[in-house]
């Protein structure tokens, strides 16, 4: 019971979580609050893979809803025994989330690399990677931002949503490995056993 408590909380971790994911993609098209530079495709290319969007926002709230039904104590039984119901429940909550961790170290990494090429901006010499060849040093300088001209603030919008971004994936990578131990330990440990019932020689 009180695991099955702890991973219900995890699990409601993760909607918030998505939510916010999704928030923060969508922030990284508009760079100082303008529309301008997504309609004309003057963005990172990082953001136009949808990281927060689609797999560490949509993917994971379909997972959390996944998650969340299989730790209800009311699921449908799969086969005729209450203990097989209860194996394919925990196997079914390994998968799902596994494909949280798939998901949301998608997002992680992705952003991590759109932080480390820093932002598609106009300088001196036109729209370029300004800071592309720098190994991301730049982010511990900052005097090299005002290489950006536009949009304005772009290097800090960048920084600042990124890095938000890569936590918040973070911690969904957490919550779901947390729950995958949880439920490996069931298994292993003996909440019930999975591979030998008692009886059956």
């Amino acid at each position: 019971m009180g695991s099955r408590k702890c991973g219900g909380c995890l699990s409601c971790l993760l909607i918030p979580l998505a939510l916010w994911s999704i928030v923060v993609n969508i922030l990284l098209y508009f760079p100082n609050g303008q529309t301008s530079y997504a309609t004309s495709n003057k963005l990172t290319n990082y953001v136009w893979y949808f990281e927060g969007i689609c797999f560490s926002g949509v993917m994971m709230l379909i997972v959390a809803a996944v998650l969340l039904v299989l730790e209800n104590g009311n699921n449908y039984k799969c086969c005729q025994s209450k203990n097989c119901s209860k194996k394919y429940m925990t196997l079914l909550s390994i998968v799902f989330s596994a494909l949280g961790i798939a998901f949301s170290g998608y997002c992680l990494v992705i952003s991590a690399l759109g932080l480390i090429q820093g932002p598609y901006c106009h300088t001196l010499n036109g729209w370029e990677y300004a800071f592309e060849g720098t190994a991301g040093r730049f982010l511990t300088d900052s005097n090299m931002w005002n290489q950006c001209l536009e949009p304005a603030h772009v290097v800090e919008w960048n920084i600042i949503l990124f890095s938000v971004l890569i936590s918040l994936s973070g911690l969904q990578v957490i919550i779901c490995l947390i729950r995958v131990i949880i439920q490996l330990s069931k298994i292993l440990c003996g909440s019930y056993s999975v591979i030998i019932q008692p009886g059956i020689i």
